[in-house]
């Protein structure tokens, strides 16, 4: 139980509230940028639907664990934004390597790669989106990717190498499409008000869990709709919800979650991760001491991260310098901002560069605009899907007006 979840004293808590039936029927996992929360929110999940005795053990081949284990299992939902693409891509070079090299890790990294890819794609069960205009451009892609992902699933004998690589490959780009046109920054009330349909409609067997990532990231009426469920929940249905500042959730929502804290991970046991999952042990320590998994991950990025952020300081010295800075140039330097992740590597830049500003009072105003102008950009072009290069040179002219004022 809980074997995958690595150096997180949450899988003991977690395991002993299980074992003695004080699970309750919602929780927040809280914590850092990959500490392994939702790694714990899916674990959870099979373990309450294992149908074996002694419960949960990782190697138990149950059909309700074997279902979970692969991500598609009926009582499970995912719901929330998430960068999935930059683990999608890491899991398909783990993938494709082992292929090549014929290795033991062919079925481990098989697995890894397909729940990656359904990491994302859950996020698009046709439960939430009922009612959606978007639904049936999203049913294309993911009936495609079903195709696709058949090919190579658990239990079926895999192609040449040269096959394998070119259906992983559409795979990825799928995957891109799907996150980048469709995946929203907060979860629209649409998907709350059709999950809770879905949760009042019994499980054939075991337990219903609805995972949220991201719940500081909820709107007032998202919230507002989330809390009514919560107040009334349905039986046998367990709520996960993520954050990474618990102070950062709706005291009422708060008030009916039981936390479970996760903690930040030491660079080496970072690293271990990245060689015991990804197969991978050439992995670099950041110059900046940040997190050795997100700057694994990063490494998947088509623009390097410190490109971008030289450019989002270049942009905030030539605005406030009275020059006008090519946006169209900027868009294509850094890859047209493709995955979205680089846009908000960009505005992060902005605003940390904009603390240059905090030596008078007036710097902290014009820094306060800039951060406000930053969070505009990324909500339009999140939610909204305002196209990138007309939202940055909405960006230019709002700080072009803050220098002159």
């Amino acid at each position: 139980m809980f074997d995958n979840l690595l150096f997180q004293s949450a899988s003991g808590l977690l395991k002993d509230d299980i074992a003695s039936g004080r699970l309750p029927g919602a929780v927040l996992f809280c914590g850092p940028s990959s500490s392994g929360k939702l790694t714990a929110a899916l674990e959870t999940a099979r373990v309450l639907s294992c149908t074996e005795n002694p419960r949960g053990r990782w190697s138990c081949s149950c059909p309700s664990c074997l279902r979970h284990k692969a991500l598609v299992s009926p009582n499970l939902m995912l719901l929330g934004p998430r960068d999935c693409s930059l683990e999608i891509q890491a899991a398909q070079k783990a993938f494709v390597s082992s292929v090549s090299l014929g290795d033991s890790h062919v079925n481990a990294t098989r697995y890894l790669f397909l729940r990656s890819v359904r990491k994302l794609q859950n996020r698009f069960n046709p439960a939430l989106w009922q009612d959606s205009d978007k639904l049936n451009k999203i049913a294309v892609l993911t009936g495609e990717l079903d195709e696709r992902m058949e090919e190579i699933d658990v239990g079926r004998e895999l192609p040449d190498i040269k096959a394998v690589e070119e259906n992983v490959q559409k795979i990825v780009e799928l995957c891109k499409k799907l996150e980048g046109d469709f995946m929203y920054d907060s979860v629209p009330i649409l998907q709350i008000r059709n999950l809770s349909v879905w949760a009042r409609i019994g499980a054939a067997s075991g337990t219903k869990v609805i995972v949220i990532e991201r719940a500081e990231r909820m709107l007032e009426g998202v919230r507002n709709a989330l809390l009514k469920i919560l107040e009334e929940p349905p039986a046998n249905t367990l709520f996960i919800l993520t954050a990474e500042r618990k102070s950062a959730v709706m005291p009422t929502i708060l008030s009916r979650l039981r936390p479970y804290p996760f903690s930040s991970r030491t660079s080496d046991e970072e690293k271990e991760i990245i060689d015991r999952v990804f197969h991978d042990g050439t992995v670099f320590m950041p110059s900046n001491g940040g997190s050795v998994i997100q700057h694994y991950l990063e490494g998947f990025l088509p623009v390097r991260p410190e490109i971008v952020e030289k450019r989002a300081a270049d942009f905030f010295d030539q605005v406030f310098g009275g020059q006008i800075p090519d946006v169209a140039d900027l868009v294509k330097a850094c890859g047209k901002f493709e995955p979205r992740v680089l846009l908000k590597i960009f505005l992060t830049a902005l605003e940390a560069k904009s603390r240059e500003l905090f030596s008078s009072a007036s710097g902290v105003q014009k820094a306060r605009a800039v951060s406000a102008a930053a969070r505009n950009v990324w909500l339009n072009v999140s939610t909204y899907n305002q196209n990138v290069q007309s939202a940055l040179e909405e960006l230019l002219c709002a700080l072009a007006r803050e220098r002159k004022r």
